[in-house]
């Protein structure tokens, strides 16, 4: 299980600037999604992905906040990870995932972890370094993408997901054009110990210093003013225009 958080804006910006100063309630989350961090910036119409991670605890990490606060772009992810049972922490695991222009962030878990192996084209599983499932879907969904184009593959996925045992598939993937969130989730697997909202995403669309901001994130912390993702859905945000739609999937 883990947080999510990504954005896109018109100009470069770090994730201090678009969040605000609730930002800090949001770091304050990797106190118990404490099994790695990690940051990819990809600026529009770049096809390569700057990474940085580390299978550490962010909020104390200097590491981290040295790479938080040097971020200047203008679309980026911030994941914190919170390994599920029996996959090991280590670098191999933790997100983003990066290949071919794309990044990518994944919150939930797909059982058993290697279940979508036999979905995805095999010019990719040679680079598969890591045991997760997230990594798998980061694949599959590049598969699904390759044959059907950007929306028609993302949506193609979510429907073979649901036929597969699995608590949250809510994920980020950016490129250099576009900006897509999943909302796809089973509410009633949430943690024991979380509240109800858990999987829970929104999404805030802003107008500030004569551009616009589009960020979106997981729950537990203080989203007021935000826009509910509803579940079943994924929102598009087009990095040129900084138009959203949510489509129902």
């Amino acid at each position: 299980m883990c947080r999510l958080m990504g954005y896109v804006s018109s100009s470069p910006e770090s994730f201090g600037e678009v969040v605000g100063e609730n930002l800090q309630e949001f770091i304050e989350l990797s106190s118990v999604h404490c099994d790695g961090w990690g940051i990819t910036t990809l600026n529009r119409g770049d096809d390569i992905a700057r990474l940085v991670k580390a299978p550490e605890i962010a909020r104390s990490s200097d590491n981290f906040k040295s790479t938080l606060n040097n971020t200047n772009s203008d679309g980026a992810l911030m994941h914190f990870r919170w390994a599920t049972s029996g996959l090991p922490v280590s670098d191999e695991n933790t997100h983003p995932f990066t290949h071919g222009g794309y990044t990518f962030i994944h919150n939930g878990a797909i059982y058993p972890p290697a279940a979508l192996d036999g979905l995805i084209n095999n010019k990719y599983k040679p680079f598969i370094k890591g045991d997760t499932d997230s990594e798998r879907y980061f694949y599959f969904l590049l598969t699904e993408i390759d044959r059907d184009g950007l929306v028609e593959g993302i949506t193609s996925a979510i429907k073979k997901l649901r036929q597969f045992d699995f608590s949250s598939v809510n994920a980020m993937l950016m490129n250099g054009t576009e900006f897509v969130t999943i909302c796809e989730h089973d509410p009633k697997r949430k943690p024991d110990w979380a509240t109800d909202g858990y999987y829970d995403l929104y999404y805030k669309v802003s107008q500030r210093n004569g551009g616009s901001e589009v960020v979106v994130a997981s729950s537990g912390w203080d989203q007021s003013g935000w826009t509910n993702l509803p579940n079943h859905s994924i929102l598009i945000a087009d990095r040129a225009a900084l138009t959203v739609k949510v489509l129902t999937v």
